[in-house]
């Protein structure tokens, strides 16, 4: 009788180790929950004064004067270059010389009409000439004028592409410099399609102009990596998908009042993603095969299937799942890789938070 009941004993554990049986393995269990959560998405972003204006010669001549130097702060109307004006004051005077002629001219032919000695035709044709001569002397004037170059609007000097001795005119294939004015700056970035839609679905609104009123405010990363201190809006929208490169364009606009962001700068835009009552999964608790990311799926007999899920977005270490799994279901934590469909395992349940390092909101 001790003979045969250790034959039954000996039995029953090949059975539970696996030999007659599937082994069970322990392993962590979540259950899936529903949370609010904020993720972000950033885009390059190219950053420009609000205006800027080229400054450009009206006029060919040799620069003879640089007033200003590059990054100086100027006013509209203050003198940036002059240009030589040699030529152009022997031109006026030569000009003005025409103009006393005609006007003698007139001046003699005057009386003449009056006593019906000569005809009225001979009086208007002298005094078109003087109209004429007039019209060229002011024309001088005015380009001499033009060789004093002023700022359009007050603004930032930006490079200077010519300096004193250099030839200019007005086809010259680069300005004299650039004044912009950086009270704020636009930066303009593009979004994919999908992302366009997937943004606008998640804005409240019923129109494109409804949901900019309620656009979140957006984040500036500068090119070093650092945060700008101010916060900006978006306060314009293509809503047309270039053709090109299937995108769609924004401008957001940023207050620069230390002027500390010049124009032409670069960086990336951060917007604030709003996901109300997201599935939630832990980064952990996935693997990937052949570009799909999946996770494995705890059926109430405590087997497991593997499960494909969709990924909307990444928080910290948890991905936002759009389907595949949903809020109250079972997955295992950890030790995927160990498992194969319809294995059986031991659920060891623990709590989701020990998994999710970070779900915090940004912008707060």
């Amino acid at each position: 009788m001790a003979a045969a009941a250790a034959v039954f004993a000996a039995c029953g554990r090949s059975g539970t180790d696996g030999q007659q049986g599937p082994r069970k393995l322990p392993l962590p269990v979540v259950e899936l929950p529903a949370r609010n959560a904020t993720g972000q998405q950033a885009w390059p972003v190219s950053l420009q004064g609000m205006v800027n204006a080229d400054v450009r010669a009206k006029i060919a001549g040799y620069v003879t004067e640089v007033l200003v130097d590059e990054g100086d702060r100027v006013r509209q109307g203050q003198s940036l270059f002059r240009l030589e004006t040699e030529s152009l004051s022997e031109d006026a005077l030569a000009a003005k010389a025409n103009v006393d002629a005609a006007q003698v001219a007139v001046d003699q032919l005057l009386p003449l009409v009056e006593q019906h000695i000569v005809s009225p035709v001979q009086m208007q044709t002298a005094q078109a000439r003087l109209a004429q001569a007039k019209a060229a002397f002011q024309s001088i004037k005015a380009s001499i004028g033009y060789a004093n170059i002023n700022s359009p609007i007050d603004g930032v000097v930006g490079a200077i592409a010519y300096r004193q001795g250099s030839l200019v005119n007005p086809s010259s294939p680069l300005p004299l410099t650039t004044v912009s004015n950086t009270n704020e700056v636009y930066g303009y970035f593009s979004m994919n399609e999908a992302a366009y839609m997937d943004f606008l679905e998640k804005t409240p609104g019923a129109t494109l102009k409804e949901k900019m009123e309620h656009f979140p405010p957006v984040e500036l990363q500068l090119a070093n990596g650092g945060t700008y201190p101010h916060p900006g809006h978006i306060t314009a929208v293509t809503a047309q998908v270039n053709p090109a490169t299937g995108s769609v364009s924004f401008r957001a606009t940023f207050p620069n009042p230390e002027h500390l962001i010049p124009n032409g700068s670069s960086g990336t835009v951060v917007l604030p993603v709003n996901y109300p009552d997201a599935v939630l999964v832990p980064q952990e608790s996935t693997f990937e095969q052949q570009g799909l990311i999946y996770v494995f799926q705890v059926l109430k007999d405590s087997t497991v299937t593997p499960q494909v899920i969709d990924v909307q977005d990444r928080i910290g270490n948890l991905y936002v799942v759009r389907k595949g799994v949903q809020a109250g279901e079972r997955i295992v934590a950890k030790g995927a890789l160990q498992l194969h469909d319809k294995d059986r395992i031991v659920p060891m349940p623990m709590p989701f938070d020990s998994l999710a390092t970070s779900i915090q909101p940004v912008f707060q």
